[in-house]
């Protein structure tokens, strides 16, 4: 993403993800970036509202 000749600190796609997700959450998309363990990330669909 950054290139060959870029020094990318260990936690620079972290960061970024939680300011992604910090910026969905005034319109309840936080949840659409979900960490996968051992793997890294991925988007998933939102949920469909449940209606009572």
């Amino acid at each position: 993403v950054w290139g060959d000749h870029v020094f990318i600190e260990e936690r620079t796609v972290d960061v970024h993800v939680k300011r992604l997700r910090e910026a969905l959450a005034p319109v309840q998309c936080a949840t659409l970036i979900e960490t996968v363990r051992g793997a890294g990330y991925r988007l998933t669909q939102q949920a469909p509202a449940v209606s009572a």
